[in-house]
């Protein structure tokens, strides 16, 4: 994924895809995983995490890399992402397996060690990106579709399949997943005081991260100058560099601290504070060193506030609830992803930069007042 992030924009574009084109086309995996995700995760439930259901969607991974890379047209590279979105439930079935074999009062941990695994991938992908694309922008597609490759093998070789769980429960902690037509039942767990209240910090969590990754190449490709040239996919994949390796350090060294000495609910609203200040300073930002600076301000916020209003809505929820509120994040992440990309891309094309970062920075300012607002009790 990572590896993919800082090159789509510019592969699409390759192709002559406008700015909005590419939102949409962003847009199109989230909606085909938000069609598909649901199911993969109802039928998880019944023939267990490992096989088939997470290897199946490792193998769709894989097969959409390869479709990309050897695409002819705009509309093949379309139909990649369609492959891949359909059969992406990889990280809703991770959640899941985690809600499964920990206790309650080891999630936060657990949930940072995922928080790890994103900031390790945000480091190594684009860092991949960023030498290979000065070759071609295929080598880096390939390398991608080698390490789904890889996940496939070692989640048939290295992962144990879940048979019984943690208390005895015959349904373990993730219980049953809601359906996507089931709209009355997730609008049941919204209205629910406290535990309502945290899915919707998790939305102000989600949806400025997925405008912003959305429409930050195209944002940076004409904002930006590196030697004399507007930044391209080696420059945006070394700055998504940068932010991984602020994220190995956050999460590796100091997330476990942080929530023992301060506790979750002080890292959201700090983790709001934190990334609303660093997507102001992208708006303002006018070079390279600016917008590291605003980069590594932002990254206390993205890195800390996902385990932490993760493991809170888990705590909230009883332990057969644990799937459906899993997969109302894991939603709540799609819905983000289809709707804000599109909008970041149609902003970009219409000049308005400043605009797009100003509108990121506005709904973590309003998660911000969220989290102060009451009582999640």
């Amino acid at each position: 994924m990572t590896i993919m992030i800082p090159l789509l924009p510019f592969y699409a574009e390759h192709f002559g895809a406008s700015a909005t084109q590419v939102g949409l086309l962003i847009s199109t995996y989230a909606f085909c995983q938000l069609i598909a995700g649901p199911f993969l995760g109802s039928w998880s439930d019944r023939m267990g995490r490992r096989k088939p259901l997470l290897i199946v969607s490792q193998l769709g991974t894989f097969v959409g890399f390869l479709i990309l890379a050897f695409a002819p047209s705009l509309w093949v590279v379309f139909l990649s992402r369609v492959i891949d979105g359909l059969t992406a439930g990889n990280l809703s079935l991770a959640q899941a397996y985690i809600a499964d074999v920990t206790e309650p009062k080891d999630r936060a941990r657990s949930f940072g060690f995922l928080g790890i695994a994103f900031g390790v991938g945000f480091l190594v992908g684009p860092a991949i990106t960023g030498f290979l694309s000065q070759y071609g922008y295929t080598y880096p597609i390939l390398a991608a579709a080698a390490l789904s490759a890889t996940s496939v093998i070692c989640t048939a070789t290295l992962l144990p399949k879940v048979e019984t769980h943690i208390g005895g429960d015959a349904t373990g902690p993730a219980g049953k997943r809601l359906g996507l037509l089931d709209w009355g039942r997730y609008a049941e767990y919204f209205s629910r005081p406290g535990l309502g209240k945290l899915l919707w910090q998790f939305f102000f969590f989600a949806f400025p991260f997925s405008l912003f990754i959305g429409g930050f190449a195209l944002f940076a490709s004409q904002r930006y100058q590196w030697n004399g040239h507007p930044v391209g996919a080696k420059e945006v994949a070394y700055i998504f560099a940068y932010v991984g390796f602020l994220g190995i350090i956050l999460q590796g060294g100091f997330m476990g601290r942080l929530v023992k000495r301060f506790g979750e609910r002080t890292l959201v609203w700090t983790g709001y504070l934190s990334a609303g200040v660093g997507y102001s300073l992208v708006a303002w930002s006018r070079t390279i060193p600016q917008l590291l600076g605003a980069s590594t301000v932002n990254s206390y916020g993205m890195g800390v506030l996902r385990p932490s209003i993760t493991a809170l809505i888990t705590q909230k929820a009883g332990r057969k609830e644990q799937g459906v509120v899993l997969g109302l994040t894991q939603s709540i992440t799609s819905i983000s992803s289809v709707i804000a990309p599109a909008i970041a891309g149609a902003m970009i094309d219409r000049h308005m930069l400043t605009g797009w970062a100003l509108l990121t920075a506005g709904f973590a300012f309003a998660g911000l007042i969220l989290s102060f607002s009451g009582s999640n009790d």
